[in-house]
Formats: C-alpha cells, sequence, structure tokens
C-alpha cells in the first residue's frame, strides 16, 4: 500500500514539476489578476463617461441597470480581448522579424554560388 501511494506522490510531482502545467498556472493567475484590473478601469471609466446619463435615469451605478452587469461583463471582455490580440500580434510580428532575419536570402545565396563558380573556373582557367 504504501508503494502505490509512493508512486503516486511520485508521479503527481512529475507532473507538477512539467513546465506547461507551471507556466499553465503562472497564467491563470495573472488573467484573474487583470480581469479585475479591466473591471475596475471599465467601472470608472463608464462610470465618469455615463455620469450624466446615470444621474437623469436616477441610477447611481452602471450595474443597477437592468442589464448592467451585463454591459460591464461583455465591455470587460472586449478590453481583454483586444490587450490578448495586441500581445499575440506583437509576438507574431517579433517571431517573423526573427524568422526573416534567421532565413537565407535566396538571391544571395545564388549570387554567392555564382561568384565561387566563377572564381573557381578562373583558377583553373577554363
Amino acid at each position: 500500500m504504501a508503494r502505490s501511494s509512493s508512486s503516486f506522490l511520485s508521479d503527481f510531482k512529475e507532473f507538477i514539476n512539467k513546465g506547461n502545467v507551471v507556466d499553465l498556472a503562472v497564467a491563470v493567475v495573472m488573467a484573474g489578476a487583470f480581469g479585475k484590473v479591466v473591471d475596475a478601469f471599465v467601472s470608472l471609466v463608464m462610470g465618469h463617461l455615463l455620469e450624466p446619463a446615470l444621474k437623469a435615469a436616477n441610477v447611481d451605478n452602471i450595474a443597477n441597470w437592468p442589464a448592467g452587469s451585463v454591459l460591464v461583463a461583455l465591455i470587460n471582455f472586449l478590453v481583454i480581448a483586444f490587450v490578448v490580440f495586441l500581445i499575440v500580434r506583437a509576438i507574431e510580428t517579433l517571431r517573423r522579424r526573427e524568422e526573416a532575419v534567421a532565413a537565407p536570402d535566396p538571391q544571395a545565396q545564388l549570387a554567392s554560388a555564382a561568384t565561387r563558380l566563377a572564381d573557381a573556373l578562373d583558377r583553373r582557367q577554363l
């Protein structure tokens, strides 16, 4: 019995120590914190932008509207999706630049090969 629990614990330790699990856990924690920041920001901005309309409707907070919570959640989603889009787009742009630098230019390779061939022919006097 002790042998199987030891094996279970070692398997669990191996699973946790895999890089993907740790990276995913960090991403989830960061996303939760980022979501709270976006929620506070959207509530603040929407509150100030809509303050005249809120006062006219005798409403203290957007969330007090019949669909106010849904509206705030939708705006939060759009802001988070936009930020994630910008991050992914920037990463893809950097990857493309790195690939362009790493990939040899076919025309330059052809020109270099032609030059080497001409030099070799000159050395052999052909």
